[in-house]
């Protein structure tokens, strides 16, 4: 079983700014079919923000819950608003749960994976089939909490992860909005994708890239 130390955090992080800068028009044009056409743009900020702050630490010895808190920490200050809030709780809640450890065994990074979700979850006030990026994120940390506790390990547990993320964000297509703008469409946000759920799965792949599981 692998251990996740703070510098495979940060690696961990790059992966994700560098995927979503990649996808930055993609999510700004179905956000504009629903919303205000920027979703694209706060998250590229969000997370290019992160990567900058990242690169200043110092990889000695770096503890997993300093990058969290880093990582939130610089996400809030970049974008306050919208998607801000949601991610940088997100990171802190991961980050209480790594405090004291200087490195992530797979069950604590699985712990960390939840108290993402459930950050979110919470900051935002929504649950499943709300037609947000909850819709990808609580499906995604059940499967991890699932595949894991059946046994497989982290690399295995982020398959299953990434797939049921992606089924949960394919579900918002037929959904009707009932949180943020997107909400006063009512049935007219049916047919889309939410942006929140798309940006969601991008993540979570960066993050399962990033880790380098492979090895």
């Amino acid at each position: 079983m692998a251990n996740y130390d703070g510098a495979s955090l940060v690696k961990m992080f790059k992966a994700i700014a560098t995927a979503i800068a990649a996808q930055k028009e993609h999510l700004c044009e179905l956000d504009g079919k629903i919303g205000d056409a920027d979703h694209g743009i706060a998250m590229a900020l969000g997370f290019g923000a992160v990567s900058d702050a990242l690169s200043e630490l110092d990889m000695d010895g770096v503890a997993p819950t300093a990058v969290f808190n880093m990582a939130a920490k610089s996400f809030l200050n970049a974008v306050g608003a919208s998607s801000g809030p949601l991610y940088a709780t997100a990171f802190m809640r991961a980050g209480a749960t790594a405090k004291g450890k200087i490195s992530l065994a797979e069950g604590d990074f699985v712990a960390a994976f939840q108290a993402m979700a459930k950050g979110i979850e919470d900051r935002g006030k929504a649950v499943v089939g709300e037609k947000t990026m909850v819709d990808a994120w609580r499906p995604a940390a059940e499967a991890m909490a699932a595949a894991h506790a059946g046994g497989a390990d982290l690399a295995a547990s982020f398959a299953a992860t990434v797939a049921a993320a992606r089924k949960g964000a394919e579900a918002t297509i037929d959904m009707v909005a009932a949180k943020g703008r997107s909400a006063r469409l009512g049935e007219r946000s049916r047919g889309h994708m939410d942006p929140g759920a798309a940006s969601a799965v991008f993540v979570i792949e960066a993050m399962e890239r990033g880790l380098d599981l492979s090895g």
